[in-house]
């Protein structure tokens, strides 16, 4: 199985917290990602691409099992910081 996913990757919980209502409320994910993420995939919306089992940290890549496509995570801790993810494909 391969996913592929954007994301929004922020320092501050809280932030993410006011991120992921503002995503819940009709936001535009990738205009989100492209202003606040820490990421260098902010500047293509967030887009990570497609990636396999292993490819990411446990807890992000868990998150994206766990999601159908064109849904959104709730806020995730890793080593990085706070991510809000967002499934776009399986495969």
């Amino acid at each position: 199985m391969e996913w592929r996913a954007s994301h929004i990757l922020v320092k501050d919980r809280n932030l993410a917290q006011e991120l992921l209502k503002r995503v819940k409320q009709g936001a535009n994910f990738e205009s989100l990602a492209r202003e606040y993420s820490t990421c260098p995939s902010k500047s293509s919306g967030g887009d990570l691409g497609w990636f396999g089992p292993g490819k990411m940290v446990a807890p992000f890549e868990y998150a994206c099992k766990n999601l159908g496509v064109g849904s959104v995570s709730d806020v995730v801790q890793t080593q990085f910081g706070y991510h809000i993810i967002k499934l776009t494909g399986k495969r």
